[in-house]
């Protein structure tokens, strides 16, 4: 089906149209999987909520601004992906799947995310990456079990404190930002075991050598003036990492350089796909 002609469904509500969109899912999948991506859809079809047993939910790309009350009634949900859609506002309906673990919410159009979402006691993954976020919501910092963060593409200027609480995280993205320090509060998280602070404006970087878990820190493209010290066997992705040395230290300090004398970035180096 082209997405032209599914563009043109999408708006007519008739039964007959939202059957052509669904491709006839009338019943529960064997795989107790649902994936209604680029579906142009407007509207969740309610029919799917019926599907009780249902543990994946994929809604990514589509023209989703609200979802059904329910909802509700998949308890058994643990993965729900309501990425690239056109939320402003997280439906209070998902803070009530209380076996979601892991929550996609990339590129929308999200400023907030609601107080609800400390009932998610599960929620193992949370992608916020590409939304208009300015500061991190609190509540994320009561997400006990949380083991990894997509924060990236937002506004972010800083973290909260409280972060440090989430004793479980182990990986956090922080890339395309507008931090201009490193984020204090992950000092004193020595369980994380990677850092992307990648594409930010940060122009100094305090020691990593005291995080005992960490791994890959990647803090390329910033106009740093120094590299983090890390530990041995940490891998660093960014200026004057380990194919390159860092500037010269004058009297126990960093050289005054300027930016555009810096020297040029090392290839790009390929990336693990995130969790």
């Amino acid at each position: 089906m082209g997405n032209s002609l599914k563009a043109i469904v999408a708006f007519v509500p008739s039964k007959g149209c939202q059957k052509y969109l669904l491709e006839d899912l009338e019943e529960m999948p064997v795989d107790k999987m649902v994936d209604l991506s680029g579906r142009q859809l407007r509207r969740l079809p309610v029919h799917i909520c019926s599907f009780r047993e249902l543990v994946k939910l994929y809604l990514s790309d589509n023209n989703l601004n609200h979802l059904p009350a329910e909802l509700e009634q998949l308890q058994n949900l643990q993965i729900l992906a309501l990425d690239f859609n056109n939320f402003k506002a997280l439906p209070p309906v998902v803070c009530t799947l209380r076996q979601l673990c892991i929550l996609y919410l990339g590129n929308n159009r999200l400023r907030s995310l609601p107080l609800e979402l400390r009932l998610l006691r599960n929620l193992r993954t949370l992608w916020l990456e590409s939304n208009c976020l300015q500061q991190l919501p609190e509540v994320v910092c009561e997400l006990s079990l949380l083991k990894t963060l997509h924060a990236g593409s937002n506004a972010l200027r800083g973290l909260p404190g409280r972060l440090r609480a989430l004793r479980e995280l182990r990986t956090i993205w922080l890339s395309g930002n507008l931090l201009s320090e490193f984020p204090p509060v992950l000092l004193h998280m020595p369980f994380l075991e990677v850092i992307d602070v990648d594409r930010n404006t940060i122009r100094h970087f305090p020691s990593l050598a005291h995080l005992p878990g960490l791994k890959l820190v990647i803090y390329d493209h910033n106009p740093c003036r120094n590299a983090p010290k890390v530990a041995r066997g940490v891998r660093r992705v960014g200026r004057w990492s380990e194919e390159s040395p860092e500037p010269r230290k004058r009297s126990g300090a960093l050289a005054d350089i300027a930016p555009e004398d810096l020297p040029p970035l090392p290839p790009a180096s390929a990336e693990a796909e995130p969790e």
